[in-house]
């Protein structure tokens, strides 16, 4: 099989394990808050939850373009009304602590050590909703050894918008059928192959915490699936 000339990575649920970390972060904010009965892993849940929602009023022109972050925020307080929580007891500054919890987001144990394989190789980016300050604090906390940090303020459009990936190859300077989207998700996967892109499908169980994927319905056969990056370095020779 043709091999990629660069490789662009999916992060959230790919590369790092935002629901353990996400659940880290808010289990002594509810405890401070007297609330140790919600269980934070929920709390992560539901805080992702709102994601895709709050992408898609960007994406459908319902406003206009904000970076992940203010979303993050936005989704934050509407979390905290739904559980009975007025945001203001956590106050300004434990709001934005809280919401800079992505950006410190720890990696999956295979992560850093198939990144750097395949950097070896390939030129490694990050093909992400997340704005590049996030991407960048995460990257010099986990330790993950990007060529580049594209931040979803590039194309100004967030996934599966085809721009996003197309604006991707085009920073690249490569044709979109020579980069290849490492995913955890087959959406991402899918809507990456309708822009000609190459596909390599990673498989994380836990990202959901061992439930099966929301997304599982758009599985197609892959250019490449495994179970890691290292086993991914191992198949593309790197």
């Amino acid at each position: 099989m043709t091999l990629p000339k660069a490789l662009a990575f999916d992060v959230f649920g790919t590369v790092v394990d935002w629901r353990s970390s996400i659940a880290r972060e808010a289990a002594p904010v509810l405890a401070r808050l007297g609330r140790e009965v919600i269980d934070p892993h929920d709390f992560a849940d539901g805080w992702r939850a709102r994601y895709q929602p709050a992408m898609a009023r960007v994406r459908e022109g319902e406003r206009g373009f904000v970076i992940l972050d203010v979303l993050h925020r936005e989704m934050l307080e509407d979390l905290l009304r739904s559980l009975d929580i007025d945001p203001q007891t956590i106050g300004e500054e434990g709001l934005a602590d809280l919401t800079n919890a992505w950006h410190r987001l720890d990696p999956w144990p295979d992560a850093v050590a198939g990144l750097t394989r395949l950097k070896a190789r390939f030129p490694i980016v990050t093909l992400s909703n997340g704005n590049i300050a996030l991407m960048l604090d995460m990257a010099r906390r986990a330790g993950l050894p990007w060529d580049a940090i594209l931040g979803a303020e590039v194309s100004g459009h967030y996934k599966p918008d085809p721009e996003a990936y197309l604006a991707t190859a085009r920073q690249l300077g490569i044709q979109p059928d020579k980069l290849c989207l490492v995913a955890a998700h087959h959406s991402d996967l899918a809507a990456a192959r309708g822009c000609g892109l190459m596909t390599a499908y990673v498989d994380r169980p836990m990202e959901y915490g061992g439930r099966p994927a929301p997304d599982r319905h758009f599985a197609q056969d892959w250019e490449w699936s495994v179970n890691s990056l290292t086993e991914l370095a191992d198949l593309l020779g790197a």
